[in-house]
């Protein structure tokens, strides 16, 4: 079996980075368990030494996501902080990234509560409006970090424009692209240097892997990252690269359900007179849906919509049946969550408040059930 350079994105999904197991024919990439490998002689192996530095199944799966994001390399970490946090070893004290401002809690966290202490700065800025980029680039930025779609504003950047500002200011530009998925939208074909993922979302799609990935286009960051994946240590484990990989292989299937379930549940909840606010960029209302049609293929699993009040989102939150209250996204089943108490809660309230994170917000991962059933919940939960 041998994969066509040419190949499509669905039939890399599923045959890029895999060949059938040489010594069985086995066309699941087997789980390679083991810390170590047995050497022939000193200093004569198979290309695998030590299970930190090389592993055959996340190697598999790190081909499988390169091929999928259009990528020369790809790099799996034990999750999707570590996978950000290993990109940022690349810069130095005293270096400036600017970010979306309506970045992801944790990514947040990570930037404020460590990474500032070793000397890294960091400024935020709605991305989305792209003549904020560029008076917030100094001499020391070294990287642009945009979200798009935001976590949970759902708020869009125009990747391309956005690469073109920072690649003039000599700046590379890192896309996380958890919240799109690769069938939505690659980065890298629109100008970004490094795309990343939190494979626990839409990549794994079943809600039983923690994990992150770096895909890179460029040789220096190809070394790099090896260098740092096996130094640091923040490996994804083979059992985790097995169950991703067979999320890879449905994601295309998977996402064109979500895109149809998540658009008519975006519909129902906008006409819904309970519904303050309806964010989703599939809808004429988004102030960004124009860019989301010509950047996006479909417009994603994700809907946030405002109920009002913290009272209206707990009873709410407490009726729905099928929904799940949990945090995460991305997989099969539909999730719903509390951006305000859940994910953004290590953000100050202040900082939620100006990016609109209000008390009545409720983020739902919209799954692949039968959407009726998805509305009927919804409705009785609103009821």
């Amino acid at each position: 079996m041998k994969l066509d350079a040419h190949a499509r994105f669905s039939t890399r999904c599923i045959h890029a980075g895999q060949e059938p197991d040489p010594a069985t024919g086995a066309i699941m990439t087997p789980i390679y368990q083991t810390s170590t490998y047995v050497q022939e002689g000193l200093g004569q192996h198979k290309g695998f030494e030590y299970g930190r530095t090389q592993n055959p199944t996340r190697m598999a799966l790190e081909r499988n996501v390169a091929a999928i994001e259009s990528g020369v390399a790809g790099f799996a970490f034990a999750s999707g902080l570590a996978a950000i946090d290993a990109v940022l070893t690349r810069l130095k004290s005293g270096d400036h990234v600017v970010v979306s401002d309506n970045t992801y809690g944790g990514t947040f966290r990570l930037f404020e509560r460590v990474r500032r202490k070793f000397g890294l700065d960091f400024t935020y800025v709605d991305t989305s409006h792209l003549d904020r980029i560029a008076p917030a680039l100094t001499p020391k930025t070294r990287y642009l970090f945009l979200e798009t779609p935001t976590n949970p504003m759902l708020q869009i950047t125009d990747i391309a424009a956005a690469c073109e500002i920072a690649h003039r200011h000599g700046v590379r530009v890192v896309v996380d692209n958890t919240f799109a998925s690769p069938y939505i939208q690659r980065p890298l074909e629109l100008g970004a240097d490094i795309v990343l993922h939190s494979t626990t979302k839409f990549l794994n799609g079943h809600s039983d892997s923690v994990g992150g990935i770096v895909v890179v286009r460029h040789e220096d960051d190809v070394e790099w990252m090896r260098f740092v994946q096996n130094a640091a240590g923040a490996i994804l484990g083979p059992m985790d690269a097995f169950l991703i990989m067979r999320g890879t292989k449905t994601l295309d299937v998977r996402l064109e359900r979500t895109n149809a379930n998540t658009m008519e549940i975006a519909h129902y909840l906008e006409a819904h007179p309970k519904v303050v606010r309806t964010i989703y960029p599939g809808l004429p209302s988004h102030p960004h849906h124009a860019l989301a049609t010509r950047q996006m293929r479909g417009y994603g699993g994700l809907i946030s919509f405002d109920l009002g009040t913290m009272d209206a989102a707990r009873d709410f939150l407490g009726r729905v049946r099928l929904m799940a209250l949990a945090e995460s996204l991305g997989g099969v089943e539909t999730l719903i969550s509390h951006p305000a108490v859940m994910t953004h809660a290590s953000v100050p309230v202040e900082r939620r408040q100006a990016l609109g994170i209000t008390d009545g917000l409720v983020r739902v991962s919209v799954g692949i059930e039968d959407v009726a059933d998805l509305r009927d919940d919804l409705a009785q939960a609103l009821a």
